[in-house]
């Protein structure tokens, strides 16, 4: 890999780090969900950085694309599990970056994503396997009673591709599959006092333009045009707001995804409706691995 794409990676995930570490110190009870990803957007900007996603709260039993609209009055309540997801970008460039806010007493539950990482990282070289990093994660989750969300893995990181390969599991899939030099992953376990798997809910805030295709409408292609400014990176229709009516964003990716050309990201909650916490940094594969999102 050349040294300038590492340095944009590495800018990236500090800037992602950055970020993830000022969103957290913002979830308190009683603030509103949608002002701590305003805040979290802004400072990523403010730092230098290009939005790779939206920000993304997922509260409880819900695991991950948890993105609120412009209005919505959902606020952190006492007892709540909040886990703030953080992408950035620097060229096309990403850093994926996540952390779980405890505002109850989920110490152990917390802590179990936390060491399911940290274990993970220490295996993490050219050679070792995909398999390997699964069980390391599994072993930590399960040695503490909880379960590794299985349909939900870690991802490689490409070049303005937030999910390309390889899937790097949360439980021994023994996959055989081996990291390479210079391969970029985020590795994020996922441990749940639930079933441990995920389904998608309803009413998506999150898509990504997937293809392009014409498209007759006025009103369609007017958001269509501001959709095509993220690169093929997700976004959120809390961003369309600053320049569209939801009634008109709503009418056009209604449309969109008639014509196949955007997938949706729904919000992903635990089968069972169990507490969800999850950790998260992005890696620079090598002899010596680069964790380009640790402080």
């Amino acid at each position: 890999m050349e040294q300038e794409m590492i340095e944009k990676y590495k800018k990236a995930g500090q800037i992602a780090a950055q970020a993830l570490e000022y969103g957290c110190g913002l979830i308190k009870p009683g603030v509103r969900v949608v002002d701590v990803c305003d805040k979290v957007e802004a400072k990523i900007l403010e730092l230098g950085g290009q939005m790779a996603f939206p920000a993304q709260i997922s509260i409880n039993d819900v695991a991950a694309h948890f993105c609120p609209e412009q209005d919505d009055p959902v606020a952190f309540k006492q007892g709540d599990m909040a886990k703030l997801d953080v992408g950035v970008h620097i060229d096309g460039y990403i850093g994926d970056t996540a952390k779980t806010v405890d505002l109850g007493d989920h110490k152990e539950l917390l802590k179990a994503s936390e060491e399911a990482l940290e274990a993970a990282l220490r295996l993490v070289k050219p050679g070792v396997t995909l398999g390997e990093l699964g069980r390391a994660i599994q072993e930590v989750i399960s040695g503490k009673g909880f379960s590794p969300i299985k349909n939900l893995s870690g991802h490689g990181l490409g070049h303005y591709d937030i999910h390309t390969y390889p899937t790097v599991p949360n439980f021994d899939t023994g996959d055989s599959s081996a990291l390479k030099e210079g391969m970029v992953i985020a590795i994020e376990p996922f441990a749940t006092n639930g079933q441990g798997a995920i389904y998608e809910s309803s009413n998506p805030t999150i898509f990504s333009l997937i293809a392009f295709r014409p498209v007759r409408n006025r009103m369609t292609r007017e958001v269509l045009r501001d959709i095509q400014d993220y690169q093929g990176l997700p976004f959120c229709t809390r961003w369309l707001q600053q320049k569209h009516s939801i009634g008109k964003i709503r009418f056009a990716l209604k449309e969109l995804a008639q014509l196949e050309m955007l997938r949706e990201h729904p919000p992903l909650p635990d089968k069972a409706h169990g507490m969800v916490s999850q950790a998260e940094h992005s890696i620079i594969v090598m002899e010596k691995p680069i964790i380009t999102t640790k402080i």
